[in-house]
Parts: structure tokens; sequence; C-alpha cells
């Protein structure tokens, strides 16, 4: 396929709102995240901290179908956008105070959770924000959603210039982070929503519907295998800082950044791959590069380790972002918002959840007393991506042809 010029399709200010969009909520999700243990260990939470993290796979499974259904049939995405952020707001501010003041660990707990159901379906819904703006989704969407990744590094940055790292303040700052996400949705003008002339039925209401989607064989394939990308893949964040630790490599934050790296110049070349390749190459270019990254971290030096911790946003672009894209292209604009928190609902909800119970074992298995035997460990992740990438050329079919983007 020849390349395409890319258009600039919407008014400059209206890129400049779409990118202000998904750097501040990547700030918001890096700041209420990445030090979230820490400072539950700071205040004596340790005992529910495994519970607090696992709320953000509970929100997963919960309410971005919910949230996408709402914003597919009575309200616009940004106007959703808007109260789950000003919620989320509201509940990280109340989970600092219950922090600060020391209340009963199962309240904190559920207001983690309740903070976590505000901010699950945060990026399915800017995702189906912006690609409703944009005619050549496929060339512009990669550089616009780049800039979450920069927001989570920045947001990251700015609780260790706080000295916040293990204090509520770091909770307070990541509040801060999602009123600039409401004051921003409200730049953007809401986008028009099909109206329901009927009584929607409770499995509607859910968003349970867009399960229906798994009814076409190409829409199926790609959900599963981005669940089952996502077993390997999140088994990396976990375990990697151990093996850095042990190689020698004490600035864990500064390595893992590595990753951010390529994965910001992945999405920056996504749109030119898009142009010249079938969409079916670049996922499958993206699946192989996740087994050569598990492989190179399984070589004994930590030069390896470094290689493969720098492919993993090249790996989660190609597949997951791509993925995103052909969501938009390949369903009806009605269940767009539907069908983004779908893809969600598999990576983050099943993935995720598969990921911490499987990788967990295969952990535990390949440790000794002697320490883990990390070559197996990493040789075993990379084998099971193979397996997803074998899975995936076998079934996926694909369109013959497209006017956008092909199959």
């Amino acid at each position: 396929m020849s390349p395409q010029p890319v258009l600039k399709t919407i008014r400059r200010a209206e890129y400049t709102e779409l990118i202000a969009l998904f750097f501040l909520q990547g700030a918001a999700s890096g700041i209420w995240l990445v030090p979230l243990s820490a400072v539950l260990d700071a205040h004596g939470l340790r005992s529910i901290k495994i519970w607090a993290y696992s709320t953000n796979a509970v929100a997963a499974f919960v309410s971005p179908l919910l949230f996408g259904g709402m914003a597919d049939r009575s309200a616009s995405p940004v106007s959703v956008l808007r109260g789950l952020s000003l919620a989320a707001a509201i509940l990280s501010s109340t989970v600092g105070a219950a922090l600060e003041f020391h209340w009963n660990l199962w309240v904190t707990l559920a207001l983690i959770q309740a903070t976590a159901l505000c901010l699950a379906p945060a990026f399915s819904l800017i995702s189906s924000i912006v690609m409703a703006r944009l005619q050549f989704a496929q060339s512009e969407f990669g550089p616009i959603r780049a800039m979450a990744t920069l927001g989570w590094i920045v947001g990251c940055w700015v609780v260790s210039a706080f000295n916040a790292d293990s204090s509520a303040l770091a909770v307070y700052l990541g509040a801060a982070a999602s009123i600039l996400v409401c004051l921003c949705a409200g730049l953007v003008p809401p986008q028009k929503t099909v109206q329901a002339t009927r009584r929607l039925s409770w499995r509607e209401r859910l968003g349970l519907d867009a399960l229906t989607l798994l009814k076409n064989r190409d829409h199926r394939v790609i959900f599963i295998v981005v669940a089952a990308f996502n077993i390997p893949l999140t088994s990396f964040y976990p375990y990697a800082p151990l093996h850095l630790r042990e190689s020698g490599l004490t600035r864990v934050s500064a390595w893992m950044s590595l990753a951010q790296t390529t994965e910001v110049l992945s999405m920056f070349a996504l749109g030119a791959l898009l142009h010249r390749w079938r969409f079916k190459g670049i996922l499958a270019w993206g699946l192989a590069i996740g087994v050569v990254r598990f492989a190179l971290c399984a070589l004994p030096f930590k030069e390896g380790l470094l290689a493969g911790t720098a492919l993993h946003g090249a790996t989660y672009a190609l597949v997951y972002i791509t993925a995103q894209i052909y969501v938009d292209q390949r369903v009806d604009s009605a269940w767009r918002a539907r069908a983004q928190a779908l893809l969600n609902l598999m990576y983050n909800g099943f993935g995720s959840l598969l990921a911490y119970l499987a990788g967990g074992w295969w952990f535990s298995e390949c440790t000794r007393a002697s320490g883990t035997q990390w070559p197996i460990f990493w040789s075993g992740l990379a084998v099971a991506m193979g397996v997803v990438l074998l899975c995936f050329l076998a079934a996926y079919q694909g369109q013959k042809a497209g006017p956008v983007l092909q199959g």
C-alpha cells in the first residue's frame, strides 16, 4: 500500500486539547499507581497492599464496559470523562485523608477501589474521543497517544520533585491531576450520542451487549490475542526490578524507563507503518519482538536484560495501540466507546488477572533456595509469547482489502 500524506483533519487548538487530555490522564494514572506501594507501606498498611493493587483488575472488569455503554447511548464520552475525573479527584483526596488520619483500613481499601473504578475507563474513553475526531486515525493516533506515556513519566518526576514518593501528598497530587483532566475535557466539544429509542435492558445498561462483537471471527481473535499477549507482558513488571537489582543496576526506576523510550518512538512510527504494511503484519511483528525481548532477558549478562527491557515499550505499542486502531477502523462508530472498553476489559481485566496468577506461579517454580533461575523464567515467557504469535497467525484472517487500513 503506497504511503499517504498525514493530514491535519481538525483545528490546531483541538489537537492541543486532545494531546493535553492524554498527557494529563497519563500523569494522573502514573501519580496514582507508581508510589501507591510505598505510600501504603509508610502508613502501616502493608497488609492490604496486594488487595489495593487488585482493585485495578476488579475495576477493569466492571467500569470500562459500564461507562463505555453510557458514553455510546446516554451521554457523550466527553461528559462521562468529566464526571469520572471529578469523582476520581474527590475520592483520591479522601484516600489521602484516610491515610493521614488513620481511618479503618477496610474503609481505606474501599475508597481505593472506588478511585480505581473511576480511573479504569479513562484511557478507553479518551481513545474513543480522539479517534472520533481524526479522519486518518491510523496516521495520527499514535503520536497523540504517545503523550500519555510522556505524561506518566512527568507525573512520576513530579512526585519525586515534591519528595512525595512515600507520602500522602502523592495522592493529593494525583487528585490535582484528575481535576486538570476534568477541566481539559471541558474544552473539548461533546460528541453526538445515538440516543436509545426504547427502554434498555440491564445487559445493555451494563455494556454487556458489547460481547456480541466477539461473534465476528477477526474481532474475537484480536480481543483474545490482546488478553493473551498481556499475560507474559504484565509478568515483566513485578519481576524485572528484582532481576535488575540482582544484576547490580541499583537505579531501577531509571533503567525501567528505557521501556517508555521505545514506546514513545514506536507510537510516532506507527502511522507510517500502517500506511506501508498490512495490519496483520504489524501485529505479528509486535508479538515477534515480544519473543525476542524475553529471549534477550534470558541471556546471562545484564546487557541482554537492558536490551529486553528497552524493547518492552515497542512490543506494547505495536500490539495494543495497533489493536486500538483496529477497533476504531473495523467497528461501527455507534459501538466505538463500548468496543474500546471491551478491549480494555480483555487486556487489563482478563489479561492482567491471569498474568498475576500465572506469572506468580511461574516465578515460584523458577525460584530455588539458591535464588531465582532467571534464564528459565524469561525463557518460559518467551515461549508463552511465541505461542500467542503462532495462534494469531493461524487464526486471524483479515480483510482482503480496505479503503483505509488493510487487514
